[in-house]
Order: C-alpha cells, then structure tokens, then sequence
C-alpha cells in the first residue's frame, strides 16, 4: 500500500502567489531584473577574478566561490519560478522537484560554510598579519574551499534522499514558489521525525558551527582592532570587515528564520504563514545573491580597478 501511495504522486502543483494574479506579473518583472543584475555582476565578479592576478588572493578566491555558488543557486529555481508567473503552468515533476531541492539545500549548506571560511580568513589576515602568507597558503584556501562544496553536497544527498522517500498519498500542492524541503514533507503521510532529527543536526553543523567561528573570529578581530593605534589602520580593517558583515546578517537572518524556528502546530493562519516563509525564501533565494556582489565585492576598490583593467584588455584586443 505504501508503495502504491508513494508512486501515486508523479509531479507537484507549487502554488507561489496563485491566489494574486496581479501580483505575479509585478513579481515576475522584478525577479526577471534581479536575476539579470545576479548573473551579470556575480559573472563580471568571476571573470575578474580569474584573469587578473592581482586578485589571485584567498579573500577573492572565495568571493569567487560565493559568486559561483549563488549563480548555481538562482539558476536552479529562478527560471522555473518565472516561467510558472507567466504561464500559469505550476506543475514540477517528481523528480525536477527532488533536483530542485538538492541543488537549493546544496548550495545554501556550502554557502554557511564559505561564509565561515571567509571569516578565518579576515581572522588570520587582520589578528597575524605576518603569518597570513603561510597560515592561508593555496593548498589551504583551496581544500577549505573543496570541504565547504563537498559538505554540502553530502549533506544535500542525505536530506533529499530522506525527504523524496516519504509517502505523499496524492497530496501534491506545495503552498511554496519552490521545492523547499520543509514545504514538501509537510505533505508527507506518514511520520516524518527522522526528517525533522536530520535537519536539526544540520541546523547545527551548517547553521551554528560557522556561525561560531564567524563570532569568535571578529572577537578577536575587534579585540586586535581596538589595540591599534593608527586611526587608518582601524578604518581600513573596519571596512574590509563591514562588507562581510553585512553579507552574514542578512544571509544567516533569512535562513534561521526558514529552518531554526520551531514548527508551529498551529493550523489556523498555517497557509498565510506558509506564504511568507515563501516570500522570505524568494528573498533569500533572489535578493541576497543579488546584493552580495555589490555589497561584498563590487564596492570594494582593488575589484574595480580590476574590472576597468579586464574591460580594458578586452576592448585593447578586439
């Protein structure tokens, strides 16, 4: 019988904003727009930062990473959210929903711990300066690099895996504009307490832990601000510090609030909650992989004279 159920469900209906027509259409302009500024800054960002040497550095070749890992991201949701807000067609088959969930827990996973490695970075760079060239040699920032995509990757497999097994018994409408995790074992039919035991201990590996090494980071890195004695030099750790700041509060705000919170029980207000946990996803999912490259990167000044000397050669060849 449980098979029969579980083979029932062969594609999923993703509500999104099914019940606000004109709001599809304002949606559909402004995610279409963000997802152009995604692609061409996070792309202009890679570019640079392969070919021009100067950036051949840990902080960029992470910042490479997360420019990478967040045009993977947007690429594995944003075309079929916006194809679905035009054509009205909200059907996802079993399997694109269960690739499409891989792909978003895989890259959010990894993005928790680049994040956390791009702390240590600033750490070494700012609190032992003189070490910096040693501690964050190539084979280092390149292997924590690897442990970050591959972490995440696993973590990705197990969680889908876990989630795509349950039984749906015909219960297919995901009140959701993607195939998030915790949207689609709500639909499930039988007892999802390992699902929930799964996520809470990644919660802690991929959520907590890096976030401790980024607190415990900038302690020491204001501790070591604090005792400098140059004004300059405090401005100028300051802001290489503020960017990455910024990229964390607003990266780890969305998602403590779509996965750390507790599971309501309950069912009065459940499908206007749900919406705004959709919401809050789109902007995770859009908004933040859009500001990170401004933010982060785009603003700071060594990138720009990188990007007009890039542009520059180019245009020089042609």
């Amino acid at each position: 019988m449980d098979k029969m159920n579980q083979t029932f469900v062969k594609e999923f209906i993703l509500l999104g904003l099914a019940g606000h027509p004109k709001l599809e259409i304002i949606f559909f302009f402004l995610i279409l727009f963000m997802y152009l500024v995604i692609l061409i800054g996070n792309g202009i960002l890679i570019v640079t930062t392969i070919f021009d040497s100067r950036l051949h550095t840990p902080m960029y070749f992470f910042l490479g990473n997360l420019s990478f890992l967040d045009i993977c991201y947007t690429s594995s949701s944003v075309p079929s959210t916006l194809v679905s807000l035009i054509t009205k067609e909200r059907n996802i088959s079993f399997f694109g929903c269960a690739v499409q969930m891989f792909l978003g827990f895989a890259m959010g996973s990894t993005e928790c711990f680049l994040l956390g490695m791009m702390a240590f970075d600033r750490y070494v760079a700012i609190c032992n300066p003189l070490r910096y060239s040693i501690v964050m040699r190539k084979l280092v920032y390149m292997l924590m690099a690897s442990v970050s995509w591959l972490s995440g990757v696993i973590n990705s497999i197990v969680q889908t895996t876990l989630a795509m097994q349950l039984p749906f018994c015909g219960n297919s409408v995901i009140n959701h504009f993607l195939c998030e995790i915790l949207a689609v074992i709500k639909l499930a039919c039988a007892d999802i307490s390992l699902n929930i035991t799964t996520l809470a201990v990644s919660n802690i590996v991929f959520l907590v832990l890096p976030l401790l090494v980024i607190f415990l980071s900038y302690m020491f890195i204001l501790h070591t601000i604090l005792r400098m004695k140059s004004a300059t030099g405090r401005r100028k750790a300051f802001s290489t510090c503020s960017a990455h700041l910024t990229v964390v509060i607003i990266f780890y705000g969305t998602i403590f609030f779509m996965y750390a919170k507790p599971k309501s029980q309950d069912m009065m207000g459940e499908n206007r909650v749900q919406a705004s946990e959709g919401l809050i996803s789109v902007f995770y999912g859009v908004v933040t992989p859009m500001l990170n490259p401004i933010i982060y990167s785009l603003r700071n000044k060594d990138v720009k004279a990188a990007v007009k000397y890039v542009l520059g050669q180019k245009t020089l060849n042609q």
